[in-house]
């Protein structure tokens, strides 16, 4: 069985949440190297200092709930509403909502997504902290931000575990306050 941490272990360093994200290199597509964070979530210890690090990195954040997207995007903001005791609002794919929606479409590099919430999720003046695994060319997080604002709620601040930054994405993300916990510049 394998060991628990306890109250009294260090926390991990950035460094060393760093070292769980693998670089895997033409993937999807030759001449990009992807940050695969699943080695990250698969380590209890890595992946519980990762969500508390961001946790920490927007204590300051005032907001009612966290918005995040499908589907890596759900597994920190999840563990991020939890921890802050926030409800959580998940923006979905077409289709996959029961009740009447919202949404917001976005480019990709390699074409165009929409993403939905429910119509009553976002009330007049929720304060929202965005949430998503990473940030690349910020299409993704701006529309998470257009959804919230054309509900009438607010973006109180948008948070990333990684960041591309050699992709701009935090420009498409002016005037929204942007956290993240790895950035990587190549």
């Amino acid at each position: 069985m394998e060991e628990q941490p306890t109250a009294t272990d260090a926390p991990l360093s950035i460094r060393e949440i760093e070292s769980h994200v693998r670089e895997v290199p033409d993937f999807p597509s030759p001449g990009i190297s992807f940050k695969d964070i699943t080695p990250l979530i698969e380590d209890g210890p890595a992946f519980h200092a990762a969500v508390d690090r961001v946790a920490t990195a927007t204590a300051d954040v005032d907001y009612d709930r966290v918005l995040s997207a499908e589907a890596r995007g759900f597994v920190f903001g999840t563990a991020l509403a939890y921890r802050a005791r926030k409800g959580l609002i998940l923006a979905r794919k077409p289709g996959k909502l029961p009740r009447k929606t919202i949404s917001a479409s976005y480019d990709l590099e390699y074409g165009s997504n929409t993403l939905h919430v429910h119509a009553d999720s976002i009330r007049e003046g929720t304060r929202v902290l965005v949430v998503d695994d990473l940030l690349a060319t910020g299409g993704t997080a701006r529309a998470m931000c257009q959804l919230v604002e054309n509900a009438g709620g607010i973006v109180a601040g948008v948070a990333f575990l990684v960041e591309l930054g050699f992709l701009d994405g935090r420009e498409r993300l002016i005037p929204y306050p942007v956290t993240s916990l790895l950035t990587y510049d190549a």
